[in-house]
């Protein structure tokens, strides 16, 4: 797919990145030591000191030397935490399982509840080199407008895939609530705005949410849910751009398989979209190729065999829900959980997030 040139390019660029030593949120090495040696794992933080990824919004990421393997461990950001939010229990739960199936979700190794040794509970996991494409379009990849078309057509195969495994086939068959899933998703997210807005959430939000409920479809027949299924948290090998992981699941669960298709297109920037969809800075999609929102939905169609005529609560939910995860991380900042800067202008971000979740739901916006 690459030149040769191309190819040592992106082999660089799949470096992971770290955040700086003072920059890094400071955990209890002792303590973890000393807890994965009860549980008959070697880990010295004095020989290989554990880095943090850069990148993301939510959980905190650090890649740690395991029985002399790397290993990523994976905890909730600090502070208070949402109910039923970055949730390690779960993705353990689903990490531990479905490899089986879905060879790219990396095995999670161990969990432990124990809040008490890092102020939360947390998971260790397999840690798979790749290249993460995020909001920004890769140099090395300047002017390859194929390259975006592949990889629109290789997240809807992907997402198709993972679709097609059957719970029982991975211990799953009992896992999450699928009936009525759409149904609490509608109810569960708006009450999550009021907690984040200290119950004066903005007015656009109040009226996606009453659209909503007033448009509630039943659910399609249930899959297993990634629910937070994008171009960056698919890992990439260097040289083919073919996908050699997906990541974070965390909010994984049964239900409505739509929602899934809905969650990624949320993050789909088009050229016309408004600021706030490019202020996202999520996915390189607003050019370099990259299908449009209604032909990434066709695809689904077509490989999956499902029909997509509601589609449409399924695509404003997801853009609602991606509202509240964003009016979630500014009230960290707000309230002073959080310093990072970057949180500051997530309240500008939200409301425009809102509007255009409101222009949708009118068929003013597709």
């Amino acid at each position: 797919m690459l030149s040769v040139e191309a190819a040592a390019q992106a082999g660089r660029a799949a470096e992971p990145n770290f955040l700086a030593t003072d920059a890094q949120t400071k955990q209890d090495w002792a303590a973890l030591a000393a807890h994965l040696g009860e549980h008959g794992f070697r880990f010295d933080p004095e020989v290989d000191l554990p880095r943090q990824f850069a990148g993301g919004f939510g959980n905190l990421n650090y890649l740690i030397q395991l029985d002399g393997a790397p290993m990523v461990l994976r905890r909730p950001p600090m502070g208070d935490i949402p109910p039923g939010a970055n949730d390690m229990k779960r993705e353990h739960r689903i990490l531990s399982r479905l490899g089986r199936a879905f060879p790219l979700a990396p095995n999670s190794v161990h969990y432990s509840p124990n809040k008490e040794i890092l102020g939360n509970h947390f998971l260790i996991m397999e840690y798979r080199a790749g290249l993460c494409i995020g909001g920004t379009w890769p140099v090395f990849l300047a002017g390859r407008d194929d390259i975006g078309a592949k990889l629109g057509d290789m997240l809807v195969d992907t997402l198709v895939e993972f679709h097609a495994v059957k719970p029982e086939d991975v211990d799953l068959g009992e896992f999450g609530r699928p009936d009525g899933f759409l149904e609490r998703a509608v109810a569960g997210w708006r009450q999550r705005m009021e907690i984040s807005c200290d119950d004066a959430p903005p007015a656009a939000g109040v009226a996606v949410a009453d659209w909503l409920a007033a448009n509630q479809v039943t659910d399609g027949p249930p899959t297993l849910l990634h629910n937070d299924f994008k171009l960056d948290n698919v890992l990439l090998d260097p040289k083919t751009l073919a996908p050699v992981a997906v990541l974070d699941w965390d909010q994984g669960t049964r239900g409505d398989p739509l929602f899934d298709l809905a969650t990624l297109l949320s993050y789909w920037t088009e050229a016309s979209d408004p600021p706030a969809m490019h202020g996202l800075a999520q996915m390189p999609s607003a050019g370099n190729g990259f299908p449009a929102r209604n032909e990434i939905v066709q695809r689904y169609a077509e490989r999956s065999g499902r029909d997509v005529s509601d589609f449409l609560f399924h695509r404003v939910l997801a853009m609602f829900k991606l509202g509240v995860i964003f009016m979630q991380i500014y009230a960290q900042y707000r309230r002073g959980t959080s310093r990072d800067e970057r949180f500051k202008r997530f309240g500008d971000l939200t409301n425009g997030l809102m509007a255009f979740a409101h222009e949708v739901s009118q068929g003013r916006a597709t």
